[in-house]
């Protein structure tokens, strides 16, 4: 199982050539978030298609290069996650705020020179042509403050400007997720291997969340599960946030496999059948009717005796169909296949398929 239009940049920086490190748990959130994106039994995507940078990897011009890399890969029918963990701060304050990112080679001589500053992320983001685009930042780490200094003195590592996580997030099918406030700090608990924040993310991506009828996970269940989970785990402490100036869709960002190893496993027809009928009730709920589904199949409505409910007549159909009737034309094969071009990454489709 693959969701072939899933592409991921996936940064984690804990360790600077110039400034404080950061806790272990953000590398582990980047390896981690990677690895689930990646698994055929989690999130499906390409092993080809997610990109890594960690520490020294994590460089300025590695990061650009990398964006670079995603925009011209993209297509405008993929999802593109971009993730990033690590150490931001923000220059000056009010309307004037400029927030950073801070890669692994940055400069304390030159911090504004040496940073990924949000107006060049925001043009990177834009160039990046995908109609679906998710960007993550947990960049207000607790325990990780450092001090750089810029033309107005010192200051702290204390995480994204939400004007500034507002002013990313401007752009059709763009989706910023901010693992805290400004005010908090993105917590990791004591002996924990990821971030608070980290760990619901994982926690979605593997399960969490049950799939949709197509398969998928969708962006506002994503952020409702992830930010639910936060709350139970730090009550009070940490809120996740969400930003975004023209999404309409809730679009998907990964399939919904959940780990389930044994999805191709071979099933009883009986239980073929049952899982067929919920599927396509689920897909077509007003019946064999719905969008010509069962003419596009092959098969002829004057064979069928619809009535009732839209399920009812899904199992009035589909019992008729293993009874050989139906139309000439129809078989459960065709059926499914006809469904599996509107709905490609259906897991369940695909399984009957196989």
């Amino acid at each position: 199982m693959r969701f072939k239009g899933g592409r991921a940049l996936v940064i984690g920086v804990a360790n600077y050539d110039e400034i404080g490190s950061l806790p272990e748990a953000v590398i582990n959130d980047a390896i981690d978030l990677a690895d689930a994106l990646k698994s055929p039994h989690l999130c499906g995507y390409p092993d080809d298609n997610v990109i890594v940078l960690t520490d020294d990897k994590a460089t300025l011009d590695g990061i650009r290069a990398a964006l670079a890399d995603v925009a011209i890969a993209a297509q405008p029918q993929d999802t593109v996650v971009i993730f990033f963990s690590g150490h931001g701060t923000h220059f000056g304050s009010g309307d004037t705020a400029m927030s950073v990112l801070i890669p692994s080679d940055c400069r304390r001589s030159n911090p504004l020179g040496t940073t990924l500053g949000e107006a060049e992320l925001s043009a990177a983001l834009a160039a990046i042509k995908a109609q679906r685009l998710l960007v993550i930042i947990d960049a207000c780490h607790a325990g990780g403050a450092a001090t750089l200094k810029d033309i107005s003195g010192p200051f702290l590592v204390d995480g994204f400007d939400e004007k500034s996580l507002q002013r990313l997030a401007h752009g059709t099918g763009r989706v910023v997720l901010a693992s805290s406030r400004a005010s908090e700090t993105s917590l990791i608990l004591p002996n924990a291997r990821n971030s608070v924040f980290s760990a619901a993310l994982l926690e979605a991506l593997k399960g969490g969340i049950p799939g949709g009828a197509d398969g998928t996970i969708r962006i506002f269940d994503l952020f409702n599960c992830v930010a639910e989970k936060v709350r139970q785990t730090v009550p009070g402490r940490q809120h996740p946030i969400f930003k975004a100036s023209d999404v309409e869709d809730n679009f998907p960002v990964a399939l919904a496999l959940g780990g389930q190893k044994s999805i191709d496993a071979p099933v009883p027809a009986r239980e073929n059948m049952r899982t067929l009928e919920q599927i396509m009730s689920d897909l077509y709920p007003a019946g064999p009717t719905d969008q010509d589904i069962w003419l596009r199949a092959g098969g002829d409505l004057s064979r069928l005796r619809l009535g009732g409910t839209g399920r009812a007549s899904w199992f009035t159909a589909l019992r008729t169909l293993s009874h050989g009737g139906g139309g000439p034309g129809i078989s459960q094969r065709s059926l499914i296949e006809t469904a599996l071009e509107e709905f490609p990454n259906h897991p369940e489709l695909c399984r009957l398929a196989s």
